[in-house]
C-alpha cells in the first residue's frame, strides 16, 4: 500500500510519522509503539534499553570528528491524546488514524492527529536512521504516559540516559525556543453518590446535551476564553430550578488536559413541566451563544426524550454537585508579571465521570509557581469540604526553571540567525513539559525545547504544518552539526 505521506519532505520524518499513525499509542496503551521503537533499534543495529514502564532509550555513536563533543539527548513522548468528533465511529485501540494532507497541513479526519508528540519521535528516528548526518553521540529518549501525568519520565532510570545537552521536541510553535514551563498536578474531586427513587407516574426523562464547543489544549489554549462544557452544565442546573426535576446521570469531557467540549445530563421531571424545560433550555442556549459568540459560536444545547429513569440523585447530593460545578475554578488564575501575555497559573475541570459510587471531577492544574499551584488545590479542597466531597492529587510534576546560562541556547540562536536571517525567540510556555522532571533526574544537563507549528492539539482539529516540519528538522540537524 502506497504511503499517504510518501511525497512529503523530509521523507524519512513523514515515513516514520505515518508508521506511528497505524499503531495504537494512547496514553496507557503504548506497548505496541514501544515495541516498534525497539524493533527499529534492532533493525539499525543500535544500542537500546526498553524500561519496565515501556520508555525506550536508543543510543548512536558520534560521527567522525565529534567524538569529544557533548553528548546530546533528543527527547519526546510516544503517547498521544485520543479525542474524536462525537458522531465518529472510530476505535483508537484498533484503527489507523485517518490522516490526510490539506495544503500545507497534515490532519486526521475527525480525530486527534498525534503530532503531539509523534513528530518528535519521527524526527528522532529519521536522525538515527541517517548515516550521512554529522552529529555528536546521541541518546534518544522516548517516554510513555506524558499526557496523563508524566508517568514514564517519573519512572525513568536516569542511569540509562547519558548526556550533556537535552533537546526536547515537544513545543508547538516554530521560531520559538522554550527555556521554562509550568508544573502541574491532576486534582481529582470525588463526590459520593446518594440515590433515591421517585414514582414514575406522570414523569418523563430527557437527556440534555451541551455540545459544539471547540475544546482545546488546557495549557496552551486556556487563555482563549473558550467555554468549558462541564462548567456550563453547572450553570444549566441552576436554570432548571423550579421544575421539580431529578438528576440521575451527569458526565462530560474526554481528557483531563483538554477543555471539555461536551457534557450530558439525564433529567427526570413531571410531564406537565416539559414545555417549561424546553423554554429554559432554549433560553440558556441563546444566553451562552451570546456570551461565547466569538470563541465558541457553534455551541448548542439539545434535549431528547429517553426511557423513564426513576433511580435518581438525592436532592442534597444534586445540590452539592451543582455547587461544585459552579464554584470549581476554570481558566487562567494569575498572569505572569515578568512575561507579558503568559498565563502563570490556571486550572481546567476537564472530565466529569460517573464511577460506581461517586462522581469524579478531574482538573488539570498548572502553574510556573509551585505555591500558586498549591493555592488552587486548596480552593478546590475547600469546595470539597463544603459539599461532602474528597480530593486526591495525582501525578504532581514540577515546573522547569529558566537557566541563566545555556550553551545549546546560544548555539540555536546563532544557527537560526544564519539559516533564516532573524532572531530565534526565547520564551516560556504555560504547559507541562517533561523537562521539569528531567532537570531533577538528570542533574546538570543543558535543556531547551523546540518544535514545528502544531495547532488544535488535544482536539480533532489538530494540525501539523508540513513546511514548518521540514524547516524545524533541517534546523535541528544543523544544530547537531554545530555542537562540538
Amino acid at each position: 500500500m502506497a504511503e499517504i505521506l510518501g511525497n512529503l519532505n523530509p521523507k524519512q520524518v513523514f515515513h516514520y510519522f505515518e508508521e506511528m499513525t497505524k499503531i495504537p499509542h494512547e496514553s496507557g496503551n503504548e506497548a505496541a509503539i514501544s515495541d516498534y521503537l525497539v524493533n527499529f533499534a534492532k533493525t539499525h543495529q543500535l544500542e537500546y534499553i526498553q524500561e519496565p514502564c515501556k520508555n525506550v532509550i536508543i543510543k548512536k555513536p558520534a560521527t567522525k570528528g565529534y567524538e569529544s563533543a557533548p553528548r546530546v539527548i533528543l527527547q519526546g513522548h510516544m503517547d498521544m491524546v485520543c479525542v474524536k468528533e462525537d458522531e465518529l465511529d472510530f476505535n483508537f485501540e484498533t484503527d489507523a488514524l485517518p490522516i490526510y494532507v490539506d495544503g500545507d497541513w497534515l490532519r486526521a479526519k475527525g480525530t486527534t492527529l498525534g503530532a503531539d508528540n509523534g513528530i518528535a519521535v519521527a524526527m528522532s528516528l529519521a536522525i538515527l536512521a541517517d548515516d550521512t548526518l554529522e552529529h555528536p553521540a546521541l541518546t534518544v529518549l522516548v517516554t510513555t504516559e506524558e499526557e496523563t501525568g508524566m508517568d514514564g519520565v517519573m519512572a525513568l532510570d536516569p542511569a540509562n540516559v547519558p548526556g550533556d545537552i537535552l533537546i526536547n521536541i515537544d513545543s508547538e510553535e516554530e521560531g520559538f525556543a522554550l527555556t521554562s514551563c509550568a508544573g502541574g498536578v491532576r486534582n481529582s474531586l470525588k463526590l459520593p453518590i446518594e440515590w433515591t427513587s421517585v414514582e414514575g407516574d406522570g414523569m418523563v426523562t430527557y437527556d440534555l446535551v451541551i455540545s459544539g464547543l471547540k475544546g482545546g489544549h488546557s495549557g496552551i489554549e486556556i487563555n482563549k476564553g473558550r467555554a468549558n462544557a462541564n462548567k456550563l452544565m453547572g450553570r444549566l442546573l441552576t436554570e432548571l430550578h423550579g421544575l421539580g426535576g431529578y438528576i440521575s446521570q451527569l458526565f462530560g469531557g474526554e481528557k483531563m488536559n483538554a477543555i471539555s467540549k461536551r457534557a450530558q445530563l439525564t433529567y427526570t421531571l413531571p410531564a406537565n413541566q416539559v414545555n417549561q424545560l424546553k423554554e429554559k433550555v432554549q433560553a440558556f442556549e441563546e444566553m451562552v451563544r451570546i456570551e461565547f459568540s466569538v470563541t465558541d459560536p457553534g455551541v448548542v444545547v439539545t434535549m431528547s426524550e429517553r426511557e423513564l429513569v426513576t433511580k435518581v440523585f438525592t436532592e442534597k447530593m444534586a445540590t452539592n454537585l451543582e455547587y461544585i460545578l459552579k464554584l470549581i475554578p476554570y481558566g487562567p488564575q494569575t498572569m505572569s508579571a515578568a512575561i507579558e501575555g503568559l498565563v502563570e497559573s490556571s486550572t481546567n475541570p476537564g472530565v466529569v465521570e460517573m464511577l460506581e459510587n461517586e462522581i469524579a471531577i478531574d482538573s488539570a492544574i498548572r502553574s510556573s509557581v509551585s505555591s500558586l499551584k498549591a493555592e488552587i488545590n486548596q480552593r478546590i479542597q475547600a469546595i470539597a469540604q463544603l459539599t461532602g466531597a474528597s480530593v486526591e492529587l495525582i501525578a504532581d510534576y514540577p515546573e522547569w526553571q529558566f537557566a541563566p546560562e545555556s550553551k545549546v541556547r546560544e548555539v540555536m540562536k546563532e544557527v537560526y540567525q544564519q539559516m533564516y536571517g532573524k532572531e530565534l525567540q526565547i520564551s516560556a510556555i504555560h504547559a507541562g513539559l517533561e523537562c521539569g522532571f528531567l532537570s531533577q533526574k538528570l542533574g546538570n544537563v543543558d535543556m531547551i525545547s523546540i518544535g514545528p507549528d502544531i495547532t488544535g492539539a488535544h482536539t480533532p482539529k489538530e494540525s501539523l504544518s508540513i513546511s514548518s516540519t521540514e524547516r524545524v528538522y533541517q534546523f535541528l540537524c544543523e544544530v547537531l552539526k554545530s555542537i562540538k
